[in-house]
């Protein structure tokens, strides 16, 4: 059977991790289902309507970030003559607080444009957020066929907040297996504009956006009796979303030789050639008060196949689950000093401890991740789940 989807989410060009993953998403789908026809409702932010050649889709922008109006998103659907799934691909960030995307949902059933329609929550909020309008958006989660979370904190709170758990299936954050391990520093050091002989020692990376929940002022702090030691480079690579932590990491730069900031916006390929440059990857995150994600960093990190160490926020929920013992309490600068002393001392007996982690990078590799979400389609069009699943 030919099978329809529309994804509402960002896209590629759109620096935005939702976006990304939705592209990976689309990817996996198409290569383990020839027969899906996928379009995506993209945000105005990605520019004119195009042809993505990666994800061989269709692109039609369709809405601004947190507008309460997704008249143009319903024309765009009525364009392509319907769809059998919508999926939208939410975070607050995109859709806003507001009902538009659940009143837009319902038009298109009303004018039957959709059959079923999908939410994945990238973001779901606990009761002691302090976001106003998160959780009675949540209440209405009820509305949609089946919601998507990638945590047991996302599942388990939004069942606390009385959606019914037959709508909810958790389905992990896919990964991306990393292509790059075989290349020669030289090469992946070249191709991220780094000079090899700026790389000393035990090279450790911090990719993602620059700003204060991936919490680079614990990572200036523990890392500041590191620079001065010869035995280590520590990269910090991302687009800047906090001015004040840019001066921070320029000024550490200046003093310290060991310290390299790629100032910019790091596609998927990039953060993988960064993951197979270093001998670590450090994530110091603290997330927002009460407020349960999963990262895509850790994600494509894990991938890699290399030692990662982070903090005990909800978002790095599966490094704790997986490997507790390379996590270190969230504003504990010391403690995450002492970790990556003790990291560049033992690194192979943390390469044999981090094995159930990279198993799991495994498991959660981007095919098998989309196997699972054909599974949900399925059920839903009450289609035979042999025929969308099968290998």
């Amino acid at each position: 059977m030919v099978l329809k989807i529309a994804f509402a989410s960002t896209y590629p060009p759109t620096h935005c991790g939702v976006g990304e993953y939705t592209r990976m998403l689309v990817v996996a789908l198409k290569s383990l289902y020839p027969k899906i026809n996928a379009f995506i409702l993209s945000d105005k932010r990605g520019g004119e309507e195009r042809f993505d050649e990666l994800a061989q889709v269709h692109v039609y922008p369709s809405f601004e970030h947190e507008e309460p109006s997704y008249r143009e998103l319903l024309n765009n659907l009525s364009r392509i003559d319907g769809v059998d799934v919508l999926h939208i691909q939410h975070e607050y960030g995109i859709f806003g607080k507001h009902n538009g995307i659940v009143e837009a949902v319902e038009e298109a059933r009303r004018e039957r444009l959709v059959k079923k329609v999908v939410i994945t929550m990238h973001t779901v909020d606990h009761p002691y957020t302090l976001r106003s309008g998160t959780l009675e958006f949540q209440r209405q989660l009820n509305k949609f066929d089946m919601v998507i979370v990638h945590s047991p904190l996302q599942e388990f709170e939004l069942i606390h907040q009385g959606i019914d758990p037959s709508k909810i299936i958790r389905i992990p954050h896919g990964t991306l297996l990393n292509p790059y391990l075989w290349m020669p520093r030289f090469k992946l050091a070249k191709s991220l504009g780094i000079k090899e002989e700026q790389l000393l020692g035990f090279i450790i990376g911090v990719p993602g956006f620059i700003r204060q929940d991936k919490g680079l002022d614990l990572l200036i702090k523990a890392i500041k009796p590191l620079i001065t030691d010869s035995d280590y480079t520590v990269i910090v690579a991302g687009e800047v979303r906090d001015p004040d932590l840019k001066k921070e990491v320029e000024d550490m730069v200046k003093n310290g030789p060991n310290l390299l900031l790629i100032e910019k916006y790091l596609t998927n390929e990039e953060i993988l050639k960064l993951v197979a440059l270093v001998d670590a990857v450090i994530l110091p995150y603290r997330d927002r008060p009460a407020s349960y994600s999963v990262s895509g960093i850790l994600h494509l990190s894990m991938g890699g196949l290399k030692p990662i160490i982070g903090t005990r926020a909800p978002r790095l929920i599966e490094l704790y689950q997986h490997a507790p013992r390379m996590t270190v309490p969230v504003r504990n600068p010391n403690e995450l000093t002492k970790k990556i002393k003790w990291l560049r001392q033992n690194y192979d007996v943390a390469i044999a401890y981090m094995s159930q982690m990279y198993s799991y990078a495994v498991r959660t590799e981007w095919h098998r991740v989309a196997r699972r979400h054909l599974a949900v389609y399925a059920y839903l069009l009450g289609a035979a789940k042999a025929e969308l699943v099968s290998d």
